[in-house]
């Protein structure tokens, strides 16, 4: 039952006509335009190839249906609606009073067939659904990716439980002229709670939304659900990215994470089985107006075939939390579970209840990762070494010994990856390796995991970092898409975080597939530009930035960290130095004074800025020895 829709390529990029047609917006002119077309002889022109995917967004079974016609000659006599596709030449004999155009823009596609239109016909497209014109960074080419630069947010307010969105209006800092936000707040059964637009500030200024203020702006009872988010009139970068914090009114609820990805995928992996004693719920939201069917969404331990299916529709737009343990009770830590999504919701977010002495019962909140289903082996990889050095590295934090646990469990993430050859490397804070470790070629359905406090037994090293990285030793094969998850667990408090990312190539002038990634431009990418927000009070945020080298590069970075206040005015600035290969642990107090902190206030943010390389960061915030979370940032 997965839906036939093109989400994203990483050949082309992202498709916008999936969210041209399935906006809230456009859902309601949809609705509006089916109600008119049923009850009449129809013919549908199809010359951009749309139908199909509009026809699974949309049920079009009450329409009467004539006849498809097609412009494309290699389209004649394929399926499409559940008719023989015939050329656009024969719409002259149709009996239709009324001709669906399924494209956008189309006043000249229409043009050109009004000399074939049935006597009398009337014509429409699906210029019905157009978003007003205000919201639109390109009125001349309605798909484009600019104009659709949208995302789904988990949102919770109520019983202890609070949500907050952060970013910054990079936009602006693109060129773009008066950007908005144009925000539709959904229920779990995906009713509207609130609709609202409001401009963003100024280029570079503190973007947040938070949970407690929305409640009180629109007099709301407690809700659980998805934000519809749409940043409006942008320029630059069409993608929306935010930290988000879940935060309560007992440090119990701590969690952070990053942008939930706004291309509905076909699977997910990375989701962890519960450990006993906990409770793992997956957080699904359907990101489109069309139910999600019974049977249609199901999990399978990574590595098993058999799929338990969920026997329930979930409305549109609605939200749902499934319990593993209801799907597949004997799963257990550290095994993990696949996401069968079918491209009906964007990156889930999963919940993990810790049963103990505390009420209410420690709660922390990560995200599953897109598993990718069109790559394969790549037998380049292996002989790189000579190029690329240690080529594909995915670093995370060791955070200090003395209070957590630092815990890595490589998660395979494309369906052609059979088995993993790995190997986990650990630094300390200078560059140094002080342990490494060879996984082997650990298969598919592995549940292998390494406790760092093993890996360093004997060694006084109190922090730095680790990494992943391919080791062909016993053989194996490798595509590049190598992930892991992280989990850090507060040996005083017993409060969890985890995280989940994957690798890239890091700071070498060598490139391949378009690594070292880049932000804006062509690989490679070596400079760094990443934000750090500050989260909500009591709460003190802490980075972690490391900074990992395929192949030898500047001995010590020269980053910059600038810190701003919400209006995005530069208030101070420190810069520190990390050597290659290692990692600097830090909080901004450490580097800037009380009185700069309370200038930029806690809308504040910092962002880390280096010229010379490629730095990998980590953010949380933490209360003491109370609490903690932890994320890997994003940066634009």
């Amino acid at each position: 039952m997965a839906l036939n829709i093109e989400t994203f390529s990483n050949a082309k990029g992202g498709n916008a006509f999936f969210k041209a047609i399935g906006h809230p917006l456009a859902a309601r002119k949809a609705r509006a335009l089916l109600s008119e077309l049923q009850g009449v002889p129809l013919a549908v022109y199809d010359p951009l190839g749309f139908a199909r995917a509009f026809a699974e967004i949309y049920d079009l079974a009450g329409l009467d249906i004539q006849a498809v016609y097609v412009q494309d000659l290699e389209e004649i006599g394929a399926d499409i609606l559940g008719r023989q596709a015939q050329p656009v030449t024969d719409l002259p004999g149709s009996p239709a009073a009324k001709v669906l155009v399924t494209a956008f823009d189309a006043e000249r596609l229409i043009a050109h067939i009004r000399h074939l239109l049935p006597a009398g016909a009337e014509v429409v497209s699906l210029d019905a659904l157009r978003l007003p014109a205000e919201m639109l960074t390109n009125t001349r080419n309605y798909l484009d990716g600019l104009n659709f630069a949208t995302n789904l947010v988990f949102f919770r307010e109520g019983g202890g439980h609070h949500t907050r969105l952060a970013t910054a209006n990079y936009w602006s800092a693109y060129g773009a002229k008066a950007p908005s936000a144009w925000c539709l707040l959904m229920d779990e059964a995906g009713e509207t709670l609130a609709e609202w637009q409001d401009p963003l500030p100024g280029a570079n200024a503190s973007v947040v939304i938070d949970s407690q203020e929305v409640r009180a702006r629109f007099g709301l009872e407690a809700f659980t659900g998805s934000l519809f988010l749409h940043v409006c009139g942008i320029a630059g970068h069409d993608i929306v990215k935010y930290a988000l914090d879940t935060y309560g009114d007992s440090d119990a609820v701590l969690s952070c994470t990053h942008d939930a990805n706004s291309w509905p995928a076909d699977l997910y992996g990375g989701l962890p089985a519960p450990k006993a004693g906990e409770q793992v719920l997956l957080w699904v939201q359907n990101s489109h107006p069309a139910p999600v069917p019974a049977g249609s969404v199901g999990l399978n331990l990574m590595g098993d075939e058999t799929v338990a299916w969920l026997e329930e529709e979930i409305p549109p737009f609605g939200t749902r939390a499934i319990d593993t343990a209801a799907l597949l009770p004997e799963a257990r830590w550290p095994q993990q579970i696949e996401v069968q999504a079918g491209k009906h919701f964007v990156r889930p977010r999963y919940e993990v209840f810790a049963n103990g002495a505390v009420t209410p019962p420690r709660s922390r909140i990560a995200h599953a990762n897109v598993e990718r289903v069109d790559l394969k082996p790549d037998p380049r990889i292996p002989e790189l070494a000579n190029l690329l050095g240690k080529g594909f590295i995915l670093p995370a934090p060791i955070l200090p010994r003395d209070r957590f646990r630092s815990i890595a469990l490589p998660t395979p993430m494309s369906t052609c990856q059979e088995n993993l050859p790995l190997a986990l490397l650990a630094y300390d804070p200078e560059g140094r390796e002080i342990a490494t470790k060879r996984l082997g070629k650990l298969p598919r359905g592995h549940a292998t995991m390494i406790d760092v406090a093993d890996l360093l037994d004997g060694d006084e090293t109190s922090w730095g970092h680790m990494e992943l990285v391919y080791d062909f030793a016993e053989g194996g094969e490798a595509d590049g898409w190598l992930h892991g998850l992280f989990r850090y667990e507060d040996k005083a408090s017993g409060h969890i975080a985890e995280t989940s990312f994957g690798a890239h190539v890091f700071n070498t002038v060598m490139t391949y597939k378009n690594e070292p990634q880049s932000y804006a431009g062509r690989a490679p990418g070596l400079s760094t530009r990443l934000f750090l927000s500050f989260g909500p009070k009591p709460y003190e945020p802490l980075c972690h930035l490391i900074y990992p080298a395929s192949t030898p590069w500047h001995e010590k970075s020269r980053t910059n960290l600038m810190l701003h206040d919400r209006n995005g005015a530069l208030i101070a600035e420190h810069e520190v130095q990390i050597a290659c290969g290692g990692s600097l642990l830090w909080r901004p107090a450490d580097y800037f004074s009380t009185s700069d902190m309370e200038t930029a206030g806690p809308e504040g943010y910092v962002i880390i800025r280096d010229i010379t390389c490629r730095l990998f960061g980590y953010h949380g915030l933490t209360n003491g020895e109370q609490a903690f979370s932890f994320d890997h940032m994003f940066g634009f």
